[in-house]
């Protein structure tokens, strides 16, 4: 019989304590009145999943626009939830940390977790270096690429780290290759209530391509764009703006989103894809955008997270020549999301109206 969200399983923690629904409550007041700003939030969503609505409103990170509010049924993040305790084989009186702020669908995923498979959870403030127990060994966490960059002399005691929010660097990837924490890139959006396809990052199971979850299906539009079908957490099929090669009917490889698509000179480029091969090659956080040029239509540029160009052209060595960034900017920040992803559109607007 499949768990309902009014429920709490009768194994579930909160940092060491055992609650039913009433009590639950009761802390969810008591983290809002009391509470740090991360505790009264994490107590604002516990009110919400806790009262008699079948939905809550979630807002999105604002990764590709501005943040929107969206309505999610509660069955389907349980439904969501089961998915992943299935997949990763999940227990009843498992530890579980969690490190993500419940701002986000990420950070309220592992409360429902917690509370429909019955984990002992315990939270920490969720910032870009999470300090927690060291010592205690946790069987499941989720993190951002830059919080799992500034803990991982840390993480040994988690068995499984699933990483979210953004892409895993080429250079993050290399340094997670010896540890014995299980490290897994996942994909998914608030849409998808998380995550609907994951990928062995490290290990010997370590994957090329991302895996989808049992009952979620994956096809392509006209342009190649990834299609989810997966009944149990979305209504409808999924229209996504990810261009993906589908390597079988439950594995595919994302090549990068059709709005970053750059259109050079009748030449279509990703900037994802350059930016991999680019990732061991620059130490500076940097992004492959495009300005407008009137021969070619699109000029490819790299726009470099410094006060100053400090880049080699020999970088570029191993490139296609299409590939190959005609100029060259620097800005001292990033704009970025919540999660820690870069905000391209609103890096490129801090550049001024050379590249608009």
């Amino acid at each position: 019989m499949t768990p309902t969200f009014d429920k709490i399983h009768n194994k579930f923690k909160l940092n060491g304590n055992a609650y039913d629904t009433e009590e639950l409550k009761e802390v969810a007041y008591s983290l809002v009145k009391e509470g740090a700003y991360y505790e009264q939030v994490m107590g604002d969503f516990l009110m919400d999943w806790l009262d008699a609505k079948d939905y809550i409103k979630v807002r999105t990170s604002g990764s590709t626009g501005k943040p929107k509010l969206m309505m999610v049924s509660k069955q389907a993040m349980v439904n969501s939830a089961i998915a992943t305790g299935n997949y990763f084989n999940m227990e009843p009186g498992q530890r579980a940390l969690l490190c993500l702020p419940t701002h986000y669908i990420a950070g309220k995923m592992m409360l429902v977790r917690a509370m429909i498979l019955g984990l002992e959870l315990d939270f920490v403030d969720p910032t870009s270096q999470p300090i927690f127990d060291y010592g205690q060994t946790y069987d499941f966490s989720a993190m951002i690429p830059l919080q799992l960059k500034n803990t991982i002399d840390y993480i040994y005691n988690i068995k499984t780290l699933i990483i979210g929010g953004a892409s895993i660097s080429k250079p993050l990837e290399d340094a997670i290759q010896g540890l014995e924490t299980k490290i897994y890139a996942t994909y998914g959006m608030t849409e998808t209530v998380s995550h609907v396809a994951v990928k062995a990052m490290n290990g010997k199971d370590k994957m090329n391509y991302f895996t989808v979850f049992p009952d979620v299906t994956i096809s392509q539009d006209k342009r190649g764009c990834l299609v989810i079908d997966a009944p149990k957490v979305a209504s409808g099929q999924l229209v996504t703006n990810d261009v993906v090669n589908i390597h079988s009917e439950t594995e595919f490889e994302l090549i990068g989103r059709v709005d970053n698509m750059i259109n050079s000179g009748g030449v279509k480029l990703f900037p994802e894809q350059i930016e991999a091969k680019l990732a061991d090659k620059i130490k500076e956080r940097f992004i492959i955008a495009s300005k407008p040029d009137q021969d070619l239509g699109e000029k490819l540029i790299l726009v470099l997270e410094s006060d100053k160009n400090t880049i080699d052209n020999k970088v570029f060595n191993g490139l296609d020549k299409f590939e190959v960034p005609k100029e060259i900017y620097v800005t001292p920040q990033f704009k970025e999301t919540a999660t820690g992803k870069i905000q391209r559109k609103g890096t490129l607007k801090l550049l001024g109206n050379d590249v608009l």
